[in-house]
């Protein structure tokens, strides 16, 4: 797998934290790229991240969508209850990252090996 890709990709799931709403669209845009990256690759954790893509769409939709109804808790109409439909958004995001640092740390230690 062509990791110079890779990292760039990977650039975008941290320069779209620094704003978590208008970064979602930044962070599911590197997803994407990533996942689209190990699928045509072959890679044998395109699934992990083909899932991690999947949930962070989803949260980032229902994070648009509570936005524009005007948010939730506090003096909104919706219960704070309805945060729930974001989780899939930073859980698709951490295991993006997750799976990410344990594939950079793994790859030195085979090459040591070799």
């Amino acid at each position: 797998m062509d990791t110079c890709h890779l990292h760039h990709w990977c650039n975008c799931l941290i320069i779209g934290v620094i704003d978590p709403l208008e970064g979602s669209v930044v962070i599911a845009v590197g997803c994407a790229l990533i996942a689209l990256s190990t699928y045509l690759t072959h890679d044998r954790h395109w699934k992990i991240f083909l899932a991690s893509l999947i949930m962070t769409v989803i949260g980032v939709c229902f994070l648009f969508y509570l936005s524009s109804l005007g948010g939730f808790g506090g003096s909104s109409t919706l219960s704070w209850w309805c945060g729930i439909l974001i989780l899939p958004y930073p859980l698709g995001w951490l295991m993006s990252i997750i799976l990410l640092i344990v594939r950079a740390v793994k790859k030195p230690k085979q090459h040591a090996n070799t």
